[in-house]
């Protein structure tokens, strides 16, 4: 494997990294100004960095090889550097937005992040890059608004219209716990969530259809969304209770747009279903609550796909005690809440079924909960 050295022609000041992460429960309520509820997992992007003094960026990938990408800092604005290397760029591009004088660098990042499985390698990527800058230069500043100038960074430079989750996810994670973030409080609260500590394990299973946010189905829900609460009178659905639904759904002006709403309001109410149990220690109850989460982005969201479908009801026939979805839709990830003495055989059954459906193998991860970005040396 190439070096730092190698390629830079000298040695790093440090490394950094930030992490990936599943969202338990509450899909697609973000737009909403809903609650989620993301762990971190144990894979990350790490970035080993070097400050140089020219205001030049550069920046090499172990999963892009190749020669390493300079940019001036000087001369970064939207657009003006493609591919992966833009979200880097964009990290940059955001901290000298915001007046933190980061100056240049050299970054080499490594990576044990799936790409395309929906489990935020976007946001981890800002994230380390956020870290490593501000790390190099004695800067300190808040995890929750390096999370918000990644946001911006995805938004603004790389132009995906992404929600605050995922960085926020990459940031305030600790270990042990889910992060309950509240996002028309703007505010987070650690959960103890400890599977393995309850004989329980939380199966992900990156089901390798490639996790796509298509700009058109993506937008199409949020505009759905948007609508009902319009239709409703509302400033988004969080203003509207799973009490409420009886009333509100008949005053919808078509079923597309109830089923929508439906999905929006009941997964904010599992958010609050899950937390509430996770407080009370009773972990197994979260089950259910995956398997009613999945329903309704299979059923009332439209954004599973077959191999999704088949994975969670597999898992559920080996004896899961809820599996679902995780991420935007339309391919990544499922979890599974299982006992810890069936996750293998759990897995197998997955495996054998795709085999079944002529599907490409699964592929299981770790997913303890996990802190979020550091320093690493």
């Amino acid at each position: 494997m190439t070096t730092f050295a190698e390629v830079y022609g000298s040695g790093p000041d440090g490394v950094w990294q930030a992490p990936g992460r599943v969202n338990l429960i509450g899909e697609h309520t973000d737009y909403n100004d809903g609650l989620v509820l993301p762990i971190a997992l144990p894979q990350h992007i790490q970035v080993t960095a070097g400050a140089r003094t020219d205001g030049v960026l550069a920046v090499c990938s172990s999963q892009e090889p190749g020669k390493a990408v300079e940019m001036s800092l000087e001369s970064l604005a939207p657009g003006s550097v493609g591919d992966w290397a833009a979200y880097p760029a964009g990290a940059a591009w955001v901290l000298r937005e915001a007046g933190y004088d980061i100056g240049g660098a050299n970054l080499m990042f490594d990576s044990d992040l799936p790409t395309g499985a929906g489990l935020s390698s976007s946001a981890a990527l800002l994230c380390a890059t956020a870290v490593a800058l501000l790390g190099l230069r004695d800067i300190e500043v808040a995890p929750g608004e390096v999370a918000r100038l990644a946001q911006r960074a995805e938004n603004d430079y790389v132009g995906a219209p992404v929600g605050l989750m995922d960085q926020m996810a990459s940031m305030c994670c600790t270990a042990g716990h889910a992060l309950f973030f509240d996002i028309q409080a703007s505010t987070v609260e650690q959960i103890p969530f400890d599977p393995a500590a309850d004989g329980l394990a939380l199966l992900v299973v990156d089901v390798k259809a490639p996790h796509r946010l298509v700009d058109g189905e993506y937008a199409a829900r949020r505009k759905s969304s948007e609508e009902g609460a319009r239709q409703l009178g509302v400033p988004s659905l969080r203003a509207v209770s799973v009490s409420d639904l009886d009333d509100a759904l008949p005053r919808l002006s078509d079923d597309v747009t109830r089923r929508r709403v439906r999905h929006v309001v009941t997964e904010i109410h599992r958010v609050e279903e899950a937390v509430a149990v996770m407080r009370a220690g009773r972990l197994r109850d979260v089950g259910p609550l995956f398997t009613q989460s999945h329903v309704s982005m299979r059923d009332d969201f439209e954004i599973t796909v077959p191999r999704l479908d088949v994975a969670v009801e597999v898992a559920l026939a080996a004896g899961a005690l809820g599996a679902r979805m995780t991420g935007g839709g339309f391919g990544g990830c499922i979890i599974a809440l299982v006992e810890a003495s069936a996750a293998d055989s759990t897995l197998a059954a997955i495996e054998q079924a795709f085999a079944d459906h002529g599907f490409a193998p699964p592929q299981a991860l770790p997913a303890d909960p996990s802190p979020g970005a550091s320093r690493v040396s």
